[in-house]
């Protein structure tokens, strides 16, 4: 397992990235102590549903306004309200 510390994780991340991807551990150092470790995901975890339909099919498709009784700037200003 390597050990790198925050700074040169930051510096070289896609370089770290591929070493685990292909297999390899990283331990992340603060000033000389263990916080975290980086790994590979399990091969399981990492497969990808295909779409039922290509989003081609839904890209150019339009909606219908939703006539609510309140615009959407009236729901904006209520949330941005401070309690």
């Amino acid at each position: 397992m390597k050990t790198v510390r925050i700074a040169d994780l930051k510096d070289h991340l896609s370089e770290h990235l591929r070493a685990v991807e292909a297999g390899g551990e990283i331990e992340v150092t603060d000033r000389s102590r263990p916080i975290a470790r980086i790994v590979p995901i399990r091969a399981a975890a990492a497969t990808v549903i295909p779409p039922k339909r290509p989003f081609s099919s839904l890209r150019g498709r339009r909606y219908k306004p939703a006539r609510w009784s309140t615009s959407s700037l009236e729901l904006l200003l209520e949330e941005r309200r401070e309690p």
